[in-house]
């Protein structure tokens, strides 16, 4: 997450309760933003700080978006229990796939700020790496995608298959793998999971960061786009443009 959005939720927080364990308190703060949002919603039935809080059940994990302060269009989808980032063991299983689908379900909170003048397959998400974000809870960036990523995806964006391959140019300037999720599939797959199988000496986590996108119009196969590559500080965030400018193009 963008320092922008560090500096103001440090002003903002109403309870700030970063965890004392840390060795660096300013890496707790969205974390003490989303059990301000969880304590309002349990007592109060509010979400405030927050957009919306699920609290989850026995079977669904908790969720929650939070709005970064002064940027219209970017959110961030998080779950509720403590999950530092996207190379956390437990999201290989289910709770990835859940919190996946509630990135998915969250892209409304970007498209409806433009009325129906943004399309979905201008929106995209991204999880940055370890060394790559500046909070240890595992936050979803969601966020319109920069005109030259959409542009490359348009043009290239048929060619990505099933499985892991290079996509053929550079997006906002790194080179990442591509990988093709038809739409059928969609509402069981999991990214966090699927890291795994991306091409390398060993799925090193933590030099990982991925981003999804929806297949563009005319494509033969609708669906989804997985985005991922390794660096050491991997920022897979790049590829979203928080000032949305695609939206004044009608994209």
């Amino acid at each position: 997450m963008r320092r922008a959005l560090l500096a103001v939720l440090l002003a903002a927080l109403v309870v700030p309760t970063p965890l004392a364990a840390a060795p660096d308190p300013s890496r707790d703060v969205l974390w003490a933003a989303l059990k301000t949002c969880v304590l309002a919603k349990r007592l109060a039935n509010r979400t405030f700080p927050c957009l919306s809080v699920d609290l989850g059940d026995g079977e669904r994990p908790g969720t929650a978006v939070l709005r970064a302060p002064g940027e219209p269009t970017h959110s961030v989808i998080m779950p509720t229990d403590t999950v530092a980032g996207l190379e956390a063991p437990v999201l290989r299983g289910p709770r990835g796939a859940a919190y996946w689908r509630a990135a998915l379900a969250a892209r409304p909170f970007v498209a409806d700020v433009f009325k129906g003048k943004l399309s979905p397959a201008a929106v995209g998400l991204a999880v940055n790496s370890a060394r790559g974000r500046s909070q240890d809870q595992l936050h979803i960036h969601l966020d319109c995608l920069r005109p030259s990523v959409l542009a490359a995806l348009k043009a290239h964006g048929r060619q990505v298959q099933r499985r892991w391959s290079r996509f053929p140019v550079a997006l906002a300037g790194d080179r990442y793998y591509a990988l093709r999720v038809p739409e059928a599939e969609a509402e069981r797959f999991n990214p966090f999971a699927a890291l795994h199988g991306l091409p390398g000496a060993r799925p090193d986590l933590h030099r990982t960061s991925f981003a999804a996108v929806a297949t563009q119009p005319g494509d033969p196969e609708p669906g989804y786009i997985l985005l991922a590559y390794r660096a050491p500080s991997a920022s897979a965030e790049d590829v979203l443009d928080h000032s949305c400018t695609v939206a004044d193009r009608g994209a």
